[in-house]
This record gives structure tokens, C-alpha cells and sequence, in this order.
């Protein structure tokens, strides 16, 4: 089994930063990608960023503001996020691709959500 676990969301003001973090665990002997997703108030789930071994890719919405990074020992991924806009108001979910320790096959593990909340 596969567990992908997001923290770090919660209520900001305009303008201000937050942190979020993915960590995935149990039985996994490589991990391919680590991608944050979110989904506003009646949207569709978007890529927000993602980040592999050659290297990082942004929605557009999003570049230049936030920035994504990976601890590959500890198979975390964060996601700063600067200069924050009402717009960017959603579940923001974490997406892990790997292959299993032990059978070698490939998974796609996402995990629950953390809500973000940019508002004066």
C-alpha cells in the first residue's frame, strides 16, 4: 500500500504565502512525479505543478508565484505558494507516480486534499 498524506493548507490574506506539503509512503522503491492539483469552487481539477527528475513544470496561472521542490530521501514534495489571490482558493490534492517496492508495478496514489483559503 501506497499513502500520500497533504498538509499545510489553511486561510490567508491577499498577498500573503503559505507552504504546502506531500508525503508519501509505504511500500514504494521509486517515485516518478509528484504533482500538486487543485480544484476552486465549481472548477475542474487543474495542474498546479509537478516535479520530476528532469525537472519542474507550472500551470500558468501560477508561474512566477509559486514553486514547487522535492526531498527524494524522505519522499515529501512542498509547494510554496507567494503573493496569494482569492483566485487561488481550492482543494489543492497531491498526486505521487512510482512503481512498488516489492512487485515492482507502477502506482498512481493521490491523496485527500488540503483546503486553502485566500481571503481578506
Amino acid at each position: 500500500q501506497v499513502q500520500v498524506v497533504e498538509s499545510g493548507g489553511g486561510l490567508v490574506q491577499p498577498g500573503g504565502s503559505l507552504r504546502l506539503s506531500c508525503v508519501a509512503s509505504g511500500s514504494i522503491r521509486s517515485i516518478y512525479t509528484m504533482a500538486w492539483y487543485r480544484q476552486g469552487p465549481g472548477k475542474q481539477r487543474e495542474l498546479v505543478a509537478s516535479i520530476t527528475g528532469s525537472g519542474t513544470n507550472y500551470g500558468d496561472s501560477v508561474k512566477g508565484r509559486f514553486t514547487i521542490s522535492r526531498d527524494n530521501a524522505q519522499n515529501t514534495a512542498y509547494l510554496q505558494m507567494n503573493s496569494l489571490k482569492p483566485e487561488d482558493t481550492a482543494v489543492y490534492y497531491c498526486n505521487v507516480a512510482g512503481t512498488r517496492r516489492m512487485s515492482y508495478r507502477d502506482f498512481e496514489v493521490w491523496g485527500q486534499g488540503t483546503l486553502v483559503t485566500v481571503s481578506s
